[in-house]
């Protein structure tokens, strides 16, 4: 059952990693930067229709008369889909795995604790 969902792991892992990477580069450049363009004409370099398809799921172009977003949110589903079962999946293999199931369960909480922490912190009141 382990070598089963090992495989399963690697496999969707490699699958989806350069559409992952992909999603937590434009991401971060969107979170660090406030830019927001608004049209395609606004979209005039490579990292601004990079952000793009980030947001709105197609590839602003001069020429293109019209767009359709199906196919790519088709594609995105299925990645955050592969994702959530990787994770689950990486999880499970972690408690299988490892002996020391106490430190798995720590990483577990503060992975939890850590980011409700950090957005707590960002408040203002």
């Amino acid at each position: 059952m382990v070598r089963w969902l090992r495989r399963v792991h690697l496999h969707l892992g490699v699958f989806f990693a350069p559409l992952l990477l992909f999603f937590v580069l434009t991401g971060w450049y969107q979170t660090v930067t406030p830019d927001r363009r608004k049209g395609v004409e606004d979209s005039d370099d490579w990292l601004s229709r990079m952000n793009r398809v980030h947001v709105e799921q197609y590839y602003p172009t001069r020429t293109a008369e019209g767009y359709s977003t199906r196919p790519f949110t088709i594609l995105v589903v299925a990645m955050s889909i592969a994702l959530a079962a990787t994770t689950v999946l990486g999880v499970v293999l972690a408690f299988q795995v490892l002996k020391k199931k106490g430190l798995v369960w720590i990483s577990l909480g503060l992975g939890f604790i850590v980011p409700a922490v950090s957005l707590w912190l960002g408040q203002k009141h």
